[in-house]
């Protein structure tokens, strides 16, 4: 398909033939990716959830020590010490499952991944999802402010020229605003305070999805406001979690991608980490 290149200021400069974004779209493998790439299981606690205590079991184990644990018809568990009089201590059992306010005794675990993923499978719905992210029915659906509005505008997918990662922070969203015109406050992350008693528990703020800025490994750039990843670290998840994601992309960034999907299957390996296929060191 031919795509084109904006500038700065949003007008065509040129146009590159790419099949990216040719794949075909199987929301079955994406959302199965997706649920494999996610490292925290949905059940588990907070990490030392109940180990925050001051209680490690320093109660003395030493005959005829002031300050030990024996003869006082106590079961020996971690405690923590609630007062003390003199000789006398107050002790409260802590730390442990069968303890108040201790942890849980087999938690599901909240680290690693869920799912082991095939290389090849991992590949095709990378690419599916570079072509489900540039679907205006799907980003319709995963922005609802997108919902009742006529997209003729924007012109799927976004390439920019790379002259952008050299401007500021006030200048990149003049930039971004002369490309998507009306459209400019979907792409912009916005954090709020969370209602409810989530404050409490470890949710205080939520924020929208925003969109997707897609550089080469060899660029760098940092925009507060708009989530930026590299090709090399780039996921299934970052494109289409909860829907088509609005992602723009760099020409370098493009040419990168061409590069991860012309490359064979022996020159690629995965790694613990959610991201992209990230070619071996040599």
């Amino acid at each position: 398909m031919k795509a084109q290149i904006l500038d700065i200021s949003g007008k065509k400069i040129k146009e590159i033939t790419t099949d990216l974004f040719e794949e075909p779209i199987r929301e079955d493998i994406i959302y199965k990716i997706v649920e494999a790439e996610k490292i925290k299981h949905a059940s588990a606690p907070r990490l030392y959830a109940g180990m925050d205590r001051s209680a490690s079991g320093r109660i003395r184990r030493k005959r005829h020590s002031w300050k030990a644990g024996y003869g006082r018809g106590m079961s020996r568990i971690p405690r923590k010490t609630m007062w003390r009089r003199g000789t006398q201590f107050s002790w409260v059992g802590a730390i442990i499952p069968s303890a108040k306010g201790g942890r849980r005794a087999h938690p599901p675990k909240g680290l690693g991944r869920i799912k082991k993923i095939n290389k090849k499978e991992l590949k095709k719905a990378l690419f599916s999802a570079l072509t489900y992210s540039n679907s205006i029915t799907e980003l319709k659906k995963k922005y609802s402010s997108l919902q009742d509005k006529e997209i003729k505008e924007l012109k799927l997918p976004i390439i920019i020229e790379d002259k952008i990662l050299k401007l500021n922070t006030k200048d990149f969203l003049n930039a971004l605003k002369n490309i998507l015109k009306e459209f400019y406050p979907v792409a912009i992350q916005e954090k709020s305070k969370r209602a409810g008693i989530g404050k409490l528990r470890g949710r205080k703020y939520k924020k929208n999805a925003g969109a997707l800025f897609v550089i080469s490994k060899t660029e760098n750039i940092k925009i507060k406001g708009i989530e930026i990843v590299k090709t090399n670290e780039l996921s299934v998840s970052d494109l289409a979690d909860n829907g088509a994601r609005l992602v723009f992309f760099t020409e370098k960034a493009i040419k990168d991608l061409e590069d991860i999907k012309n490359r064979k299957e022996t020159q690629v390996s995965l790694t613990s980490q959610p991201s992209l296929l990230k070619e071996k060191k040599q």
